[in-house]
């Protein structure tokens, strides 16, 4: 079936249907990952998004229910260049297209991926229509009546609607378990996974938590999930971090928590034209000089100009562009990174920033 990709400025891209047939909108973004095309489409943070993988062959190790990372598919669409019909890997339980059209998801392929990134990166992210049923100019109209990305507070829709806990499945010496608060703003099960696999206990909370309540359970240290969306819409959310961090518990936040906790501080957060989505950015640590590849998903980024008062000091820089990528309080136990230790399925170079968190929770 005919598909139609209609780009803001009036772009238009004719492809493929793959998934299911309809109409979607949302914010056309990128990522440079070869491989995890099924946790990015169950990445919380892509909710609202159109999601083009540069990567030519996609679906090539079909799908399994063991790298959700999340309930469903969050993704608003999926722009491919080529989907893959016919996947071969022992452990596919299905092939991507009927995952696609199980989860009514609208994609298209056949299109120049190319070409569609490069306009992405000289132009900077915009807002875009996939469909199967509207004309180019008809699709255009829809397009313009709907809000921007950056107008909804996405983090709301994906948040939890009730706390609930994640076991440990580890174990630390002398079989003590840690327990972890964390508020999700769009928690990837794998961070979840991660602390469970060092120890941890982690009870969940709906973003919405006030402090008192997160704090009633006494846990050992707090921790911010990534997320969706303009982190300006999340002034509760930042209201409840600067409570939490006074209560002295050591603090860990995540991409979209390094935002909360950076304002919290005092700092101010600021959109980048096109994002850092992909599984091989380039991040220095500023204290060692080591150069870490990681995994990134996030829109927006920590302005450094408001942090001279805050006592956040910059642990961390994107080696693309210089944005910050990690913060660290002097006194205070409490850190931060924008890129993803729980990478599935990678790398998994930064996963020793869980060992640090626990680490601080066995201090306090």
């Amino acid at each position: 079936m005919r598909s139609l990709l209609v780009l803001q400025d009036g772009t238009v891209f004719e492809g493929r249907s793959i998934g299911a047939s309809g109409t979607t909108t949302g914010e056309v973004v990128f990522s440079t990952s070869m491989t995890g095309y099924q946790e990015m489409l169950t990445d919380p943070s892509y909710a609202g998004q159109l999601l083009t993988l540069t990567y030519p062959l996609i679906g090539n190790y079909g799908v399994t229910d063991e790298d959700l990372e999340s309930h469903g598919v969050q993704v608003a669409g999926f722009v491919v260049k080529q989907l893959c019909a016919a996947p071969s890997n022992w452990r596919a339980g299905g092939d991507l297209q009927s995952f696609l059209a199980q989860n009514r998801v609208v994609g298209i392929d056949g299109i120049d991926t190319r070409a569609l990134t490069r306009r992405l990166r000289s132009h900077g992210v915009m807002m875009g229509i996939i469909t199967t049923e509207l004309s180019a100019g008809d699709a255009l109209e829809r397009l313009r009546e709907c809000p921007s990305y950056g107008a909804i507070d996405f983090v709301r829709r994906v948040t939890t609607p009730e706390p609930y806990v994640w076991e440990p499945t580890g174990t630390r010496p002398g079989g003590r378990v840690l327990n972890v608060a964390l508020v999700d703003c769009g928690v990837k099960l794998n961070i979840l996974r991660s602390l469970a696999a060092e120890g941890v206990r982690t009870t969940v909370f709906p973003c919405t938590a006030g402090a008192e309540e997160i704090l009633e359970r006494a846990p050992d240290g707090i921790a911010f999930s990534p997320g969706p969306g303009d982190p300006d819409h999340l002034a509760e959310v930042v209201a409840t971090a600067r409570k939490l961090i006074d209560s002295g518990k050591p603090v860990f936040g995540i991409c979209l928590g390094n935002q909360i906790v950076g304002k919290a501080f005092g700092a101010g957060t600021f959109k980048l034209p096109f994002g850092h989505r992909g599984g091989n950015h380039p991040v220095k640590e500023l204290e060692t000089d080591r150069v870490y590849i990681t995994s990134q998903n996030h829109g927006y980024a920590v302005d450094p100009a408001g942090l001279d008062k805050s006592g956040l000091i910059i642990t961390h820089v994107n080696l693309n562009d210089g944005t910050v990528e990690g913060l660290r309080h002097r006194e205070l136990p409490v850190f931060t990174i924008q890129y993803h230790p729980e990478a599935n399925p990678g790398p998994r170079d930064s996963g020793y920033l869980f060992d640090k968190f626990v680490e601080a929770m066995e201090r306090d």
